[in-house]
């Protein structure tokens, strides 16, 4: 089960919106959904959570590069959201390292679930999750300014995101939407 939201800082306060990721295929998309929570340009926050396996924060400052924290880089690589943020940058990677080559891959039909006559074939690609560590990646220090230490943020578990509103005063504003 995922949560997402959106926590919007005006002047009022935070403001606080779900959101539905289901269009969302690149961190690019996310930036734009996030910017279009704030016309004023203000932070947009993007909290994502899988049921106490991980949990992302995304944060836009206005037309700056989104910066990303994820709690367990290896349980979101095996989630299509968490896909979305581990980035190669995120990941310390050349862009395209980990992900199979398609030119170098033998298709021969056996995709299809044929047996394969060779038993001394070649054993497939790795697997581009082999190469994303166990544990957090990103900038733990996203929302330092906010309330939030890199310590405070490294050691939150089970109910990370509401921990986060609580500390940014926004607790009331995110359970609005969940």
């Amino acid at each position: 089960m995922y949560f997402a939201a959106l926590l919007a800082r005006t002047e009022d306060g935070w403001e606080a919106s779900d959101t539905e990721l289901d269009d969302v295929e690149t961190l690019s998309d996310l930036a734009d959904l996030a910017r279009e929570a704030s016309p004023d340009e203000d932070t947009v926050l993007v909290l994502i959570e899988q049921e106490g396996a991980w949990f992302g924060v995304v944060r836009v400052d206005g037309e700056d590069d989104p910066r990303i924290y994820v709690s367990d880089a290896s349980a979101a690589a095996r989630s299509s959201y968490g896909e979305l943020l581990l980035t190669d940058e995120l990941l310390g990677r050349e862009p395209g390292d980990g992900a199979p080559d398609l030119d170098a891959l033998d298709l021969d039909g056996t995709e299809d679930g044929e047996p394969e006559d060779d038993a001394d074939a070649a054993e497939p690609p790795a697997a581009a999750e082999s190469t994303v560590p166990h544990g957090p990646v990103g900038d733990a220090e996203i929302l330092e300014d906010l309330g939030v230490s890199e310590k405070e943020l490294r050691s939150l578990t089970e109910d990370a995101l509401t921990e986060i509103a609580e500390a940014l005063g926004a607790s009331e504003t995110l359970e609005t939407v969940r």
